[in-house]
């Protein structure tokens, strides 16, 4: 069981800044990592190490136009989509991808091009996906990203108010005739499943921050207690009989319908618990932070000795390499949220998270300056535009 006092005795700061994680090391390198100073071995391979600010700054720059390059050039349909049969979203993804890193593209073609693929896909809802999709949170959510990201002059007010009305509409709540104490309540989802999730949920409270609304917001406060519910962490918040069957402060998918996860245990059951995973608590620390939780609140400090005990750069911790570049991208908006600088690991270790994660994604880069997960394709991930966009994104929150 999570001790918090035995976790915050042993910080200088009780701060978010001060929390220390372990890091862990990088995969072959392929495209960049030539160009930068590289030692130590992995399995008979280099490992990249940045030395300073600059060096990593640079490497950065250097992949980020390949990446680009590559989507504008091989990614993209001539309808202006990336990979159109997943509606909105890849092309979403690319486009917040792209501007991320050069917000003077917002008004080249190939950005054009894609904004108006996504504009044709605004529903008289509000919602912005394609017809008749199972998946409305999370094409809207994304395509939330894209346009705040692409809102010069407000061109693109309307819509953005709309989605934002229309994703608390569809969030499972009172409207839905989900009472609070129900496990679904506050959380958002995939249509198919025809219940929330962490993911789909993070997705939302992601917008709605991009949207302007601040922690207080009702949308999302009642994110809050969906995302409290699928922490394995009993007494605070979580009120699922999964909730003191496991006690290591890590985040499962769904508490709803019964609960879910996604780790493949040896072990069984678990005796009636769900298994944390990295991806789903990087996303659900994300959540908290936005919902205005600190450093001081059990959940967030449970959170954290989590990723104390499990942080690697070498797979997504529970999960191995399934959905890696989403554990990448999701790992590095959360620790930038929490603000966090320097990681310390179990054994005491300090660690710069964005040089490796840096590192990381250089030398994991194609030689045509995609990316994409030639470890496992689950969740899409042997697609490049996804990849490419979530490796992109990650690299946003690397540089020093």
């Amino acid at each position: 069981m999570f001790d918090a006092s035995r976790f915050f005795a042993s910080y200088v700061s009780r701060s978010l800044p001060g929390l220390l994680l372990i890091a862990a090391s990088a995969v072959p390198s392929r495209a960049v990592a030539q160009d930068v100073a590289s030692t130590g071995e992995e399995s008979g391979g280099t490992v990249t190490q940045f030395e300073s600010p600059a060096q990593t700054n640079a490497a950065i720059d250097k992949s980020v136009e390949l990446a680009i390059g590559f989507l504008k050039n091989r990614g993209q349909t001539p309808d202006g989509a990336f990979s159109p049969e997943t509606g909105v979203a890849v092309t979403s993804l690319c486009v917040r991808a792209i501007l991320e890193h050069r917000p003077s593209d917002v008004d080249s073609p190939a950005v054009q091009k894609a904004l108006q693929y996504i504009l044709e896909n605004v529903r008289p809802s509000g919602g912005i996906h394609a017809t008749g999709s199972m998946y409305r949170n999370y094409e809207t959510s994304v395509a939330v990203g894209a346009l705040v990201a692409a809102n010069r002059d407000d061109r693109y007010e309307s819509q953005l108010k709309r989605a934002e009305a229309y994703l608390k509409e569809i969030q499972w709540d009172e409207g839905e005739g989900v009472e609070s104490s129900d496990t679904a309540y506050g959380g958002a989802g995939y249509g198919k499943h025809a219940r929330p999730d962490l993911s789909n949920t993070s997705f939302l409270v992601d917008a709605l921050k991009d949207l302007g609304n601040d922690a207080d917001d009702e949308a999302i406060q009642k994110a809050l207690r969906f995302v409290s519910r699928t922490q394995n962490l009993a007494g605070h918040g979580n009120d699922t009989e999964h909730a003191d069957k496991i006690g290591d402060g890590g985040f499962y998918y769904t508490p709803a319908a019964g609960g879910e996860t996604k780790v493949v245990s040896e072990d069984g059951d678990n005796g009636g618990g769900l298994r944390s995973y990295g991806s789903m608590t990087y996303a659900g620390l994300k959540s908290m932070i936005y919902a205005g939780l600190t450093s001081d609140d059990p959940r967030v400090a449970a959170a954290m000795d989590f990723i104390q005990k499990t942080y690697s750069l070498n797979e997504n911790p529970g999960m191995g390499k399934a959905g890696l570049y989403y554990y990448y991208h999701t790992f590095g908006k959360a620790l930038a949220a929490a603000d966090i600088r320097v990681l310390t690991d179990s054994e005491g270790t300090n660690h710069n998270w964005r040089r490796e994660l840096a590192a990381t994604l250089v030398d994991a880069q194609q030689a045509d300056g995609s990316w994409v997960n030639d470890g496992n394709d689950r969740w899409m991930e042997g697609n490049r535009n996804l990849v490419t966009a979530y490796a992109l994104l990650a690299l946003k929150y690397c540089r020093e």
